[in-house]
């Protein structure tokens, strides 16, 4: 997926599982509505005049081409977020065309997080603050070992998939 910059924002140090060209910040203390918002002010002080979009890592079916089109200059304006809902209730992305850390604390700042009504508590966030929204897909995040068998069948061909089979193959015992 084209991008100016790459950010992890990560609790804990990197591994060699991090493709090259990727920086990486710490999390900043506190829950999840606090990190997110902090994750938004690093991009926009890192970049101040380019869009930014958090996606969560637990949605490894998720394809750049579900975003190339959404995000695409052309696509832009008028646009002021882009939300991708899970199918939870939750998200697993949230993008601000013109981030800034006022902006995200607004619309974050104690939104409840891992709940089956975070995503329309957020949505309501949103509206009150009168962004315009742009949908993208819903997709289904790894929280639990049915929702990975499930995003395994939703992506057969990933390295996902493939890793999950590995992980759970039982070996055959020799008679």
């Amino acid at each position: 997926m084209p991008a100016g910059r790459r950010l992890l924002v990560l609790d804990g140090e990197p591994g060699d599982w991090l493709p090259p060209g990727w920086e990486v910040l710490p999390q900043c203390d506190g829950g999840l509505d606090r990190r997110l918002a902090d994750a938004f002010a690093h991009a926009a002080r890192l970049a101040p005049e380019a869009p930014a979009l958090l996606v969560g890592m637990d949605t490894p079916q998720l394809e750049a081409a579900a975003l190339a089109e959404p995000l695409s200059a052309a696509r832009r304006p008028g646009v002021d977020v882009w939300y991708g809902p899970a199918a939870d209730g939750g998200f697993w992305a949230l993008g601000l065309a013109r981030p800034t850390a006022q902006l995200a604390a607004r619309v974050l700042h104690d939104v409840p997080m891992s709940t089956p009504d975070t995503g329309a508590a957020l949505l309501r966030r949103l509206a009150r603050a009168r962004l315009t929204v742009h949908h993208l897909p819903v997709l289904t995040d790894v929280d639990t070992a049915d929702d990975a068998w499930q995003v395994a069948a939703e992506a057969p061909g990933s390295r996902f998939a493939d890793r999950l089979r590995t992980l759970t193959a039982t070996p055959e015992v020799a008679s």
